[in-house]
């Protein structure tokens, strides 16, 4: 049996698919950065940066501390922005696994799309602590 060890994950492997946005650019062409940035200002893009990944053009996901990868050309000049403009499209469509997971884990009530998509689900509200079925607190405790 050989072991397959990761030292990264990839968004598209988290998820079991690519998306439209990884193969064509023209899915990011009409997002606007400053629009769908929450706050003033869009300080937090500016950390955002094109990187590679396996050898394949990539953005950092930090919702689910995975790459997402970029399969279509980049016009030169133009890396950290595309690289922005996906990260945000796959926020925004509720793809990142760490935003998959906010409706079982959130702990305190937020949107679900974080505040990328100002009227998405509330989630956390009624947060419990989950249980393993079959097991019982110790006596005492």
């Amino acid at each position: 049996m050989s072991e397959t060890r990761h030292i990264t994950l990839d968004a598209e492997e988290l998820a079991g698919k690519t998306f439209p946005y990884q193969h064509d650019i023209a899915e990011v062409e009409g997002i606007d950065l400053e629009a769908a940035t929450p706050g003033p200002g869009i300080n937090w893009l500016e950390d955002i940066h094109l990187l590679t990944e396996d050898g394949v053009p990539a953005v950092f996901d930090r919702y689910s501390n995975s790459f997402l990868k970029i399969y279509f050309s980049i016009p030169p000049g133009r890396e950290d922005e595309i690289a922005r403009k996906v990260l945000v499209a796959h926020l925004q469509a509720g793809n990142s696994y760490g935003i998959q997971l906010k409706r079982q884990h959130t702990k305190f009530p937020q949107r679900t799309l974080g505040p990328w998509v100002k009227e998405s689900e509330l989630v956390g509200e009624h947060w419990e602590p989950p249980t393993l079925a079959g097991w019982e607190k110790p006596a005492g405790h």
